[in-house]
């Protein structure tokens, strides 16, 4: 459990105060470990070109006694009051206070402690070694025999150079070389010292390095997961967005279709109660006209016939003036929006001002007809509920949104329209607007009266028309 919890609060941590504790630990550990194997190996080092140079510098010593050490156990009396001579300078005892000479079998040839000479003791293990012809160093065994007699309390750092017969080379003694440890702990101190300074310096560097390398990582990491969580943000925002703009179109185009067979029915009912009405009168006169018995009482029917087609044309033309459009196929938006209010003026005799900017972007036929049909319809209810007044149809693009709108100024505001002039309306209008993704608005006009507005995005593309 207590893991766990250790690595839940690990992992809520940033990557640069992951790496800063976990890595700072993990190099602190490595850096404790090779500075102590490096340490060991760099005193073991010193200590052993300690143990060469005075190996070599006691062999020029000792090397004139190899044939008397050969010939008997001990040195003789005249060559052992010689060596003390040597030995017992004060120069010489400050650095190297006891020498031994050891034979084999653990016998004691010489020693700068005369109570020593002739007895025998357990084999040192530096001894041991450089009876088999190796320079050996280590510090001393204060529980050693020879070493107790003496009372030793100093660690002296023990040297065994082996001692070689001049004609064979065979090893025929061991010197054991007690020197003071004073300057080479004073030098070991300084080379361990030296050591982990340069240590710690690499490893802070080495650890500044990455830390840096993994806090720029960091930072860049939190702000592309930012910036992508932003993202993902406005996705599902355009998503719900879309979805919405999906669903108002649906309805749209569904309530389109119910308004479109609406206008059929109403059509139908039209050309039923109208032209179809006129047409069977038609046929009864025919049926007048051939029971007639004069030709004043035929001319008189054929009259009447003449004027009831007359009338069934007129109402037929009526009806199909409002479903047929002008050809507007390839033709700019601009020169839509003025065919429209161009119709319009011939239609009612009033004035329309257009105000119209060029529109550049690709638009679909779909939108040549929304456009048509939405200033025709605007025009009408201008005309209707205003008469005429402050007619203004404008069109201006923005950021590849069109926006259409037509004003008048006064009248008694827009209601319900009505007629098969009207098209399929306002109702009718705002279906198309929604149906190609654009919206529909009725509003108050600057000059008081009554403003419709359409709004409809352009795709980017060519130049229009």
């Amino acid at each position: 459990m207590g893991a766990r919890r250790w690595g839940a609060v690990v992992r809520s941590w940033s990557l640069t105060r992951q790496f800063a504790v976990t890595g700072g630990a993990i190099m602190l550990l490595a850096m404790v470990v090779e500075g102590l194997f490096t340490a060991e190996i760099i005193a073991r080092n010193t200590i052993d070109r300690k143990a060469a140079t005075t190996a070599l510098f006691m062999d020029s010593i000792l090397s004139p006694l190899a044939h008397h050490l050969a010939a008997g156990d001990v040195l003789p009396v005249k060559e052992r009051a010689e060596l003390d001579r040597l030995l017992g300078r004060e120069d010489f005892r400050s650095r190297f206070p006891h020498v031994e000479i050891w034979k084999d079998g653990g016998l004691v040839a010489y020693s700068t402690t005369p109570g020593l000479i002739g007895r025998r003791f357990y084999p040192p293990a530096g001894m041991v070694e450089a009876m088999q012809g190796e320079v050996s160093a280590r510090y001393a065994d204060l529980e050693a025999d020879e070493h107790e007699i003496r009372g030793f309390t100093s660690r002296y750092l023990e040297i065994y150079s082996p001692i070689r017969e001049h004609h064979t080379g065979r090893i025929i003694a061991v010197a054991e070389i007690h020197e003071a440890t004073e300057p080479l702990e004073r030098r070991l101190w300084w080379l361990r010292l030296k050591s982990w300074l340069a240590r710690i310096g690499a490893t802070g560097l080495i650890m500044a390095g990455l830390f840096w390398i993994v806090y720029r990582g960091s930072r860049t990491i939190m702000t592309q997961q930012r910036q992508l969580g932003e993202r993902m943000a406005d996705v599902e925002r355009t998503s719900q967005h879309n979805r919405a703009l999906r669903e108002r179109v649906q309805r749209a185009s569904g309530r389109v279709s119910e308004l479109t067979e609406c206008y059929l029915r109403g059509f139908g009912a039209e050309l039923h109660d109208g032209p179809a009405q006129l047409v069977g009168l038609a046929a009864l006169k025919v049926e007048h006209v051939r029971r007639a018995g004069t030709d004043a009482q035929r001319e008189e029917e054929l009259q009447v016939l003449d004027s009831v087609l007359e009338e069934a044309q007129r109402d037929i033309r009526a009806l199909s003036k409002g479903l047929m459009l002008p050809e507007i196929e390839g033709l700019p938006l601009a020169e839509v929006i003025g065919r429209a209010a161009r119709a319009h003026e011939r239609r009612t005799g009033t004035a329309v001002a257009v105000r119209c900017e060029s529109v550049f972007q690709a638009v679909p036929d779909a939108v040549r007809i929304c456009a048509y049909r939405f200033v025709q319809e605007g025009l009408n209810n201008a005309f209707r509920h205003a008469g005429g007044n402050g007619q203004t149809v404008v069109c201006e693009v923005e950021d590849n949104v069109l926006c259409l709108a037509v004003e008048d100024e006064g009248g008694t505001g827009i209601h319900r329209p009505a007629g098969p002039d009207s098209g399929l309306g306002l109702v009718g209008l705002r279906e198309r607007a929604e149906s190609l993704g654009g919206t529909f608005r009725i509003g108050k006009a600057p000059g008081g009266g009554t403003r419709i507005e359409m709004t409809l995005a352009l795709a980017g593309g060519g130049q229009d028309g």
